[in-house]
Order: structure tokens, then C-alpha cells, then sequence
């Protein structure tokens, strides 16, 4: 890993009181971020606001764990050299501790991000170097001093970033590391297939889905009985269910409904990823799966209030 990074001088979801840091293993990408207020005029123009922001699932979340409190987080991704330094930069400047490999064939991974007026949005994605991802980049070494290890389901959708986070997870495994996986995707889990990513997932202590990713997981319509599903195959089952709250699922039934919480949002990009972030920073302080998913819809709903999908950084 890279030396130790300047850390933000506060934080206002929770202090760090537990032992060992979080490892993700994911992606950073660049994202192009377009609000526009009305509907999209096809063959012309149509006004927006437009901003280039660093991004991606696994780099956000990252992030969000920083924020909530996480005094160790660390980061493996690979970017294309065009963009290297500066999203180095940008981690470092978040509190992240990025091991970012060099991808001299590939350029950054690009999402452009289209957000209406509702805040809702919807993503066209450049994977780019994110995918490239290999076994060589990995090393259990990586996982010295780390007490949770956290997957981004982006690297399932690619077979050489899935041998890489197979590799992880089975030294995760032999040193009794828990190991959480963001599904990612409802296009790509559609389009590769929900019974090969729950195999490949396998061994998972923590599932952390959205509703349109549990319900195509599982087959059930209802994100109750979705959550529910899931938890007969990982242990823990923790469905984020956007403005709705979240539900958490062990053993095969639903412990626990969080309400949601009010706020002004503006653009939803990151939120899921802000709840993933705070719920395994409240993870690793100790925090029993309900109140781990209470601070996460608070993240989620601070997130929704800002642009893009990291947390403003000093």
C-alpha cells in the first residue's frame, strides 16, 4: 500500500473505535455527471449541468468508510495512466490508502452519469481498466492488519477481475476475514446470469443489494421476500431500498425494517455506496447488522444531498 494518507479532520458519522482496517477491492472510474431538469430532447440539444467527478463503486465506498469513522481503509483498483495521479490524489485527499495499479493499455474507466429531475439516474459505462483486474495484482499480503475485506460485484462481471476476487476471498477465508460483496449491477447481473454470480459469491458473509438486484437474485417481486431469500444463502442479507429505508435479513427471515430518512436529494448516484460505506465502517466498531444499517441510510441520505458520489473532502 502507499504511505499513509492525510486523513479529513472530522467526521460526522461515528468515530473510529474498533481494531483492524477495511480492505475494498473494486473500481475507480471517472464519472461525467449531467442534471438536467427536463426530459431528454432526442436530436437536439438539452440543458444540464455538467461536471467531471472522481467515481466509482468500490473507490466510493471506500470514501463513505472514511467519513463514517474507518481509521484504516484501503484500496485496490486498476486505472488507466491517463488518469492515474489524479485520482490517486483525490483518495489520498478522502483519507484512502489506494494501491492503484498502472493500466498502460487502457484508459480510466468513464461513467456518464444522466440525472433527471427527480435525482434518479441512469449510468452508460466505459469499464476501461477497471475490469482488468488480474490474479497478478493480488497478493494475501494485502490483507495484513485488515478486519473486514469488501468486494465490488463490478469484478464479477469480467473473467479475469473474478479469478482476482476468488483469490481474495479464499485467503479472506483461510484468516477468518468476513467478507461483504455489493451485487453492483441489475443490467449485468441480468446479462451474465443471477445463479453464476450468487455461485461465485459463495462463501460471502455479507450481501449488500439493492431491491432491483435482490429481486433478480432471487426471483421474488417483493424486496421482503427477496432479502429473505438471500439470507438462506449468506449469512446476512441487507437490501437497500432507496427511499424506502433498508431491510435486514439473517437466517432465512427479516430481523430488522429501517425507516427512511427525509431529505432534499438532488442526485442518487453514490447513495447506495454511501450506505455500504458506513454500514461495514459501524461493522468493524462492532455494530450489531441493524444499527450497522441505520448508519448507512443516514450516509445514503446525506449522500443523495450532493452531487456525484463521494463525500466532500477538505
Amino acid at each position: 500500500m502507499s504511505p499513509e494518507a492525510v486523513r479529513p479532520g472530522t467526521v460526522d458519522l461515528g468515530t473510529a473505535a474498533g481494531g483492524g482496517a477495511l480492505l475494498v477491492i473494486g473500481d475507480v472510474v471517472t464519472d461525467v455527471v449531467a442534471r438536467h431538469r427536463t426530459p431528454l430532447a432526442h436530436g437536439t440539444d438539452t440543458a444540464a449541468e455538467i461536471r467531471t467527478l472522481p467515481g466509482g463503486a468500490g473507490a466510493n465506498a471506500a470514501c463513505w468508510a472514511v467519513r463514517a469513522g474507518c481509521a484504516d481503509v484501503r484500496l485496490l483498483a486498476r486505472v488507466g495512466a491517463d488518469a492515474h495521479d489524479w485520482h490517486e490524489e483525490r483518495l489520498r485527499r478522502a483519507g484512502v490508502r489506494a494501491h492503484l495499479v498502472r493500466d498502460e493499455k487502457e484508459p480510466t474507466g468513464t461513467v456518464i452519469c444522466l440525472v433527471d429531475a427527480t435525482a434518479e439516474r441512469t449510468l452508460l459505462t466505459d469499464s476501461g481498466a477497471t475490469l482488468r483486474l488480474t490474479p497478478a495484482d493480488w497478493s494475501p499480503e494485502l490483507l495484513a492488519g485488515v478486519a473486514r475485506l469488501h468486494l465490488s460485484g463490478y469484478l464479477f462481471f469480467a473473467a479475469t477481475a473474478r479469478e482476482l476476487a476468488a483469490a481474495a476471498m479464499e485467503s479472506a477465508r483461510e484468516r477468518g476475514i468476513p467478507v461483504s460483496v455489493d451485487p453492483a449491477s441489475a443490467g449485468f447481473i441480468e446479462e451474465w446470469g443471477a445463479g453464476r454470480f450468487l455461485s461465485a459469491v459463495t462463501g460471502a458473509e455479507t450481501l449488500l443489494p439493492n431491491a432491483d438486484e435482490a429481486r433478480l437474485l432471487t426471483g421474488r417481486s417483493d424486496p421482503v421476500d427477496a432479502a429473505a431469500e438471500l439470507s438462506r444463502q449468506v449469512p446476512l442479507a441487507v437490501v437497500t431500498l432507496g427511499g424506502d429505508g433498508a431491510l435486514v435479513a439473517e437466517a432465512g427471515a427479516v430481523t430488522a425494517r429501517l425507516p427512511p430518512i427525509p431529505a432534499q436529494a438532488v442526485d442518487s448516484t453514490g447513495a447506495g455506496d454511501a450506505f455500504t460505506g458506513a454500514f461495514l465502517a459501524a461493522r468493524l466498531r462492532g455494530a450489531t447488522p441493524e444499527r450497522a444499517a441505520a448508519a448507512g441510510c443516514r450516509a445514503g441520505a446525506h449522500a443523495v444531498t450532493i452531487p456525484g458520489g463521494r463525500p466532500r473532502t477538505p
